[in-house]
């Protein structure tokens, strides 16, 4: 009966509150632990005791607790901006230039594993990159041919990155930033360019007119009475201005005409 007694006493303590909220902690601790979502987007590099175990997701995965740890790492395309950098162009133009960055990890455990900040290394990596690439190519260069200085950068980008797992999509030069002894250098330029241009224009018209020209006064040429038929166009221009007093301008062939008929 005593056994009993005793017996019944140690389940009434074991199932009281007090004994049971610890269990019910631990076991939420431990699932909690244990059991990870990562979404469609993320994966799970996954260590078991200090080494490279697997690298799991998306969706749940279980681990073992105390003994396996798990770093989260997103695949998706991630852009940064790199800060306005100083740069001495090939010939001697001091410029100030930004960019941005576009990439994306494609080997989570690489990215992990082989460098401890994988974004912090592409962004050192991208200004040193820009400063290297921009200070061997001249101020016109920069300008003009832009996309090829962003192809020029995505490709020593994504060479020196894929080592880490990372591969960089676009690299895109986004502000150049000029002094302003350079900034007016390059309108009186400009200016003088369009004035080059305009006069170039002024010429080629000048030479077709006076191409024009000689062609009508050959065909003048040919058939004489075409003069009079000028003229005659000319008094029409003439009455349609209203004006008081009319210059009637006579060729001196028709005159002549006019007196031989007289003589005979």
């Amino acid at each position: 009966m005593k056994s009993r007694i005793i017996l019944r006493s140690q389940r009434e303590v074991l199932m009281s509150p007090i004994i049971l909220l610890p269990v019910i902690v631990l076991g939420l601790m431990f699932l909690t632990q244990a059991i990870k979502i990562l979404r469609e987007y993320e994966r799970g590099v996954v260590f078991r005791l200090g080494r490279f175990s697997a690298v799991k997701g998306p969706g749940i995965i279980i681990l073992i607790p105390i003994i396996d740890k798990m770093v989260r790492v997103s695949i998706r395309t991630i852009a940064f901006d790199v800060p306005p950098q100083d740069v001495i162009t090939r010939d001697n133009v001091s410029i100030k230039v930004s960019a941005v960055v576009y990439f994306r990890v494609m080997d989570p455990d690489r990215a992990i594993i082989q460098v401890e900040d994988y974004l912090y290394a592409t962004s050192q990596l991208a200004q040193t990159t820009l400063r290297s690439i921009l200070g061997e190519s001249e101020l016109d260069e920069i300008l003009s041919r832009r996309e090829k200085i962003n192809a020029e950068l995505q490709l020593v980008l994504d060479k020196q990155t894929d080592a880490w797992g990372i591969k960089v999509g676009i690299v895109e030069v986004k502000q150049i930033d000029l002094p302003q002894e350079m900034q007016r250098a390059m309108a009186k330029q400009a200016e003088a360019e369009r004035l080059r241009r305009a006069k170039i224009i002024s010429a080629e018209g000048e030479f077709q007119a006076s191409a024009k020209l000689s062609e009508a006064a050959a065909v003048i040429e040919k058939h004489p009475t075409a003069i009079q038929l000028r003229f005659l166009q000319s008094l029409v221009e003439i009455a349609a201005d209203k004006n008081s007093t009319i210059v009637f301008p006579v060729p001196i062939d028709l005159i002549h005409s006019i007196l031989e008929k007289m003589k005979k």
